[in-house]
Protein backbone atom coordinates (compact mmCIF):
# COMPACT_ATOMS: atom_id res chain seq x y z
CA UNK A 1 0.00 0.00 0.00
CA UNK A 2 1.55 3.32 -1.03
CA UNK A 3 2.07 6.20 1.36
CA UNK A 4 -0.51 8.95 0.66
CA UNK A 5 0.69 12.57 0.72
CA UNK A 6 -0.79 15.96 -0.08
CA UNK A 7 0.94 18.47 -2.34
CA UNK A 8 0.04 21.93 -3.61
CA UNK A 9 1.28 24.01 -6.47
CA UNK A 10 0.28 26.18 -9.33
CA UNK A 11 0.07 27.07 -12.95
CA UNK A 12 1.73 30.47 -13.19
CA UNK A 13 1.05 32.58 -16.29
CA UNK A 14 3.08 35.70 -17.08
CA UNK A 15 2.13 38.84 -19.01
CA UNK A 16 3.49 37.30 -22.25
CA UNK A 17 1.11 34.34 -21.87
CA UNK A 18 3.92 31.93 -20.98
CA UNK A 19 3.64 29.28 -18.25
CA UNK A 20 6.18 28.39 -15.56
CA UNK A 21 7.67 24.88 -15.59
CA UNK A 22 10.36 23.50 -13.28
CA UNK A 23 13.00 20.81 -13.51
CA UNK A 24 13.10 18.18 -10.77
CA UNK A 25 16.32 16.33 -9.94
CA UNK A 26 17.73 17.23 -13.38
CA UNK A 27 15.67 14.50 -15.06
CA UNK A 28 11.98 15.47 -15.15
CA UNK A 29 9.78 18.51 -15.78
CA UNK A 30 6.63 19.50 -13.95
CA UNK A 31 4.51 22.39 -12.81
CA UNK A 32 5.83 23.86 -9.55
CA UNK A 33 4.42 22.00 -6.56
CA UNK A 34 5.41 20.15 -3.42
CA UNK A 35 4.42 18.71 -0.07
CA UNK A 36 2.05 20.58 2.21
CA UNK A 37 3.65 20.95 5.63
CA UNK A 38 1.74 20.11 8.82
CA UNK A 39 -0.70 22.92 9.69
CA UNK A 40 -0.04 24.65 6.33
CA UNK A 41 -2.92 25.68 4.08
CA UNK A 42 -2.76 24.43 0.45
CA UNK A 43 -2.65 27.97 -0.98
CA UNK A 44 0.24 28.95 1.31
CA UNK A 45 2.07 25.75 0.37
CA UNK A 46 1.53 26.45 -3.34
CA UNK A 47 3.00 29.95 -3.00
CA UNK A 48 5.96 28.66 -0.97
CA UNK A 49 6.69 25.86 -3.44
CA UNK A 50 6.51 28.19 -6.46
CA UNK A 51 8.93 30.58 -4.75
CA UNK A 52 11.36 27.80 -3.78
CA UNK A 53 11.29 26.03 -7.15
CA UNK A 54 11.44 29.11 -9.40
CA UNK A 55 12.30 32.23 -7.42
CA UNK A 56 9.00 33.85 -8.45
CA UNK A 57 7.75 35.99 -5.57
CA UNK A 58 5.38 38.29 -7.49
CA UNK A 59 2.27 36.12 -7.50
CA UNK A 60 -1.35 37.16 -7.95
CA UNK A 61 -3.75 34.34 -7.05
CA UNK A 62 -6.54 33.94 -9.60
CA UNK A 63 -8.39 30.79 -8.55
CA UNK A 64 -8.26 27.24 -7.25
CA UNK A 65 -8.17 24.81 -10.20
CA UNK A 66 -8.91 21.53 -8.43
CA UNK A 67 -6.92 18.45 -7.52
CA UNK A 68 -5.78 15.15 -8.98
CA UNK A 69 -4.00 12.02 -7.79
CA UNK A 70 -0.81 10.56 -9.19
CA UNK A 71 2.22 8.59 -8.12
CA UNK A 72 5.48 10.34 -7.35
CA UNK A 73 7.90 10.73 -10.28
CA UNK A 74 10.82 8.32 -9.89
CA UNK A 75 14.38 9.18 -10.86
CA UNK A 76 14.59 8.79 -14.60
CA UNK A 77 10.97 9.83 -15.10
CA UNK A 78 9.03 6.67 -14.28
CA UNK A 79 6.49 6.22 -11.49
CA UNK A 80 7.44 5.60 -7.88
CA UNK A 81 4.42 3.64 -6.66
CA UNK A 82 5.54 3.88 -3.03
CA UNK A 83 3.93 7.34 -2.79
CA UNK A 84 0.51 8.43 -4.05
CA UNK A 85 0.10 12.21 -4.13
CA UNK A 86 -3.07 14.27 -4.07
CA UNK A 87 -2.03 17.48 -5.82
CA UNK A 88 -4.07 20.67 -5.26
CA UNK A 89 -3.45 23.24 -7.99
CA UNK A 90 -4.04 26.99 -8.14
CA UNK A 91 -3.84 29.47 -11.01
CA UNK A 92 -1.58 32.51 -10.61
CA UNK A 93 -0.48 35.49 -12.66
CA UNK A 94 2.98 37.07 -12.41
CA UNK A 95 4.77 39.97 -14.06
CA UNK A 96 8.12 38.66 -12.80
CA UNK A 97 10.32 37.39 -15.65
CA UNK A 98 13.55 36.57 -13.76
CA UNK A 99 13.72 32.98 -12.53
CA UNK A 100 16.15 31.83 -9.85
CA UNK A 101 15.27 28.57 -8.07
CA UNK A 102 16.45 28.24 -4.47
CA UNK A 103 15.54 24.55 -4.02
CA UNK A 104 18.59 22.41 -4.94
CA UNK A 105 16.28 19.57 -6.05
CA UNK A 106 14.71 21.92 -8.61
CA UNK A 107 17.75 23.41 -10.33
CA UNK A 108 16.04 25.01 -13.33
CA UNK A 109 12.85 26.90 -14.10
CA UNK A 110 11.62 28.18 -17.46
CA UNK A 111 8.86 30.32 -18.92
CA UNK A 112 7.39 28.20 -21.74
CA UNK A 113 4.81 29.01 -24.40
CA UNK A 114 1.49 27.74 -23.06
CA UNK A 115 0.95 25.50 -26.10
CA UNK A 116 4.33 23.78 -25.49
CA UNK A 117 3.93 23.09 -21.75
CA UNK A 118 2.12 19.75 -21.96
CA UNK A 119 4.82 18.41 -24.27
CA UNK A 120 7.48 19.19 -21.65
CA UNK A 121 5.71 17.67 -18.64
CA UNK A 122 7.15 14.28 -17.67
CA UNK A 123 4.18 12.69 -15.90
CA UNK A 124 1.08 11.77 -17.96
CA UNK A 125 -1.27 12.84 -15.12
CA UNK A 126 0.35 16.32 -15.06
CA UNK A 127 -0.26 16.61 -18.81
CA UNK A 128 -3.85 15.41 -18.41
CA UNK A 129 -4.52 17.99 -15.69
CA UNK A 130 -2.88 20.77 -17.73
CA UNK A 131 -5.11 19.98 -20.73
CA UNK A 132 -8.20 19.92 -18.47
CA UNK A 133 -7.67 23.56 -17.36
CA UNK A 134 -6.78 25.08 -20.77
CA UNK A 135 -9.78 27.46 -20.72
CA UNK A 136 -8.72 28.90 -17.35
CA UNK A 137 -5.14 29.33 -18.59
CA UNK A 138 -6.37 31.11 -21.74
CA UNK A 139 -8.50 33.45 -19.64
CA UNK A 140 -5.51 34.34 -17.43
CA UNK A 141 -3.16 35.13 -20.31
Amino acid sequence: MPKHTRSAGGIVVNNKGNVLVVNQNRDSWSLPKGHIKTDEEPLSAAIREIQEESGVTDLQHIKYLGSYDRFKIARGGGEDTSELKTIMMHLFFSRQMHLEPVDPHNPEARWVKKEEVAGMLTHAKDKEFYYSVQKEIEAAS
